[in-house]
């Protein structure tokens, strides 16, 4: 299988977890619906393609390795919104409010995690590889995106671009995204736990990871032609150094 490399690394992400009434959780990696949609943004999709969202979401097969793991902060937001306010849109054209008077009568106040100082590398590959969008298709987004990429949230800007390297350099070949990852370059990796094992990798369970990995459920999916959270499935977490890439596995999504 082929996979694509990716590199985020931004003063700020947020990788949306479970939302708890007005908190804001976020993970330590982005899932396969924030990959979705960061590529969806990437390509020019409109939220109108709810069918093409949904396609690419299910093709999706990655990893993550948290090169700098970077350091968690809370965000207290707290706004007086007016009917006449505008807000910034990555579709270049303001965007105004809706609703009646009572919709501004008291403060929007609620509550975003943040992650500070994170550096990532994500593999991708797409399970089947030749229907479009192609791994070269998404490349291609990524160098020239339709529309500025964020990681997460508007405020969180990537301090770098998305793909590292020359473009033969961004690939590689490997069994599963586990295994691309540890052939991905990993040059500045900072180990913060001080562990000689290697940084963390992080995504969905393969079969025939080593017993120390620990395995979690991650709800990282969206039901796009619903606009609603589409369930989850096991992930597993564990130190690079410990993964041995001639046990034959099988990905799963």
């Amino acid at each position: 299988m082929r996979f694509l490399l990716l590199t985020l690394e931004a003063p700020l992400m947020a990788f949306g977890d479970e939302i708890v009434d007005n908190r804001g959780r976020v993970r330590e990696m982005p899932g396969a619906s924030g990959l979705t949609g960061l590529l969806a943004n990437a390509l020019g999709w409109t939220r109108a393609m709810a069918p093409a969202h949904q396609r690419l979401q299910d093709r999706l097969v990655f990893a993550v390795r948290l090169d700098r793991p970077g350091q968690g902060l809370g965000d207290f937001q707290t706004a007086q919104l007016g009917a006449g306010d505008r807000g910034w849109t990555t579709r270049g054209a303001p965007e105004g409010r809706a609703g009646g008077a009572g919709t501004y009568a008291s403060p929007h106040i609620r509550y975003r995690d943040l992650v500070a100082d994170a550096a990532l590398t994500v593999a991708l590959a797409l399970e089947p590889a030749e229907e479009a969008p192609t791994l070269e298709d998404l490349e291609a987004a990524l160098e020239a995106p339709a529309r500025p990429l964020f990681l997460g949230r508007k405020p969180c800007l990537p301090s770098r671009p998305f793909l590292s390297g020359e473009p033969g350099r961004r690939h590689v070949a490997a069994a599963n995204a586990f295994e691309a990852l540890a052939l991905a370059p990993a040059d500045g990796i900072e180990d913060g736990d001080g562990h000689a094992q290697g940084p963390v990798v992080v995504g969905p369970v393969p079969s025939g990871l080593p017993g120390a990995f620990e395995t979690r459920f991650v709800a990282d999916l969206r039901n796009w032609r619903a606009g609603l959270h589409g369930g989850g499935r096991s992930f597993a977490r564990g130190r690079a150094g410990r993964l041995g890439r001639s046990a034959p596995v099988e990905e799963t999504r």
